[in-house]
């Protein structure tokens, strides 16, 4: 017993290792970073308790999110979140966009309604859940996200 639980802990390990590799490579190398000239959506999040801030741009094409950029400042979860959120959702379909967000948000609450599949390598966010203070900084983005389709009224 005690060979399959090192094995498990050595397996653990390693993906918190890769896990760890992909938020610092959304952090140092963002994607979609920067504004769009003409958005179909704009809103700016803050969260007040560290300071983060989030700017999401999209644009919007029958029903198609076509482009995305995002800016802003904070910690490396919340602006790697925001980078993977941008990368996930180019080319999605307004309600496709909106399952991924319940999706990543109810990962983030440590539900047990996470369809895994849909994540992808947002799942590399999943360990951000043993710090509870730190999930608001990964879910500013997604939240911010949220209230530009609403405020939009996309179908």
């Amino acid at each position: 017993m005690s060979d399959e639980r090192e094995d498990y802990a050595r397996q653990e390990n390693e993906l918190d290792d890769l896990y760890q590799d992909i938020i610092l490579d959304h952090y140092r190398h963002p994607r979609h970073k920067g504004e769009l000239s003409a958005p179909t959506a704009c809103e700016e999040g803050y969260n007040p308790l560290c300071g983060d801030e989030i700017l999401v741009d999209i644009e919007v094409t029958d029903g198609v999110v076509s482009d995305i950029a995002q800016r802003g400042s904070g910690c490396s979860i919340s602006q790697s979140s925001a980078s993977m959120m941008s990368e996930a959702i180019v080319g999605e379909k307004i309600a496709d966009v909106k399952g991924l967000i319940e999706s990543f948000t109810a990962m983030m609450r440590g539900s047990d309604d996470v369809d895994w599949d849909e994540l992808g390598d947002l799942e590399a966010m999943a360990g951000v859940r043993k710090f509870p203070v730190r999930v608001k900084c990964a879910t500013l983005a997604w939240h911010t996200l949220s209230q530009a389709i609403e405020k939009a009224k996309f179908a």
